[in-house]
């Protein structure tokens, strides 16, 4: 993204809430497990609550906050609810913010 792109969207408070709301909700744990799994393609909440290890209302939970947050998609196919992420944005901040946190911490050797 271009300089300019960049504070032209700064300049938009609701763009800059919306933004806040995405990286709060990358904040979590569980939600970055959820994230991380669906990287893999589509799933079901008890496919989910196998790789996440934590209750079914717990993942449900997390995966309204993250409908509301535009970060997964949800379609139902036959009696079950299938998720999947949003768009490639979604898995391009999950590979950005590991490699991030994977440097080097400065001083470190």
């Amino acid at each position: 993204m271009n300089e300019a792109k960049l504070i032209e969207l700064l300049s938009n408070d609701s763009v800059v809430y919306a933004a806040t709301q995405i990286f709060d909700a990358l904040s979590d744990f569980t939600r970055f497990q959820i994230l991380s799994a669906l990287l893999e393609g589509e799933k079901s909440v008890s496919e989910l609550q196998a790789v996440c290890h934590v209750s079914q209302s717990a993942i449900s939970h997390q995966l309204r906050l993250l409908r509301d947050r535009s970060l997964v998609s949800a379609q139902r196919k036959g009696q079950r609810m299938i998720y999947s992420l949003s768009d490639d944005h979604v898995g391009l901040l999950i590979g950005i913010g590991l490699e991030h946190a994977a440097e080097p911490m400065e001083g470190e050797v």
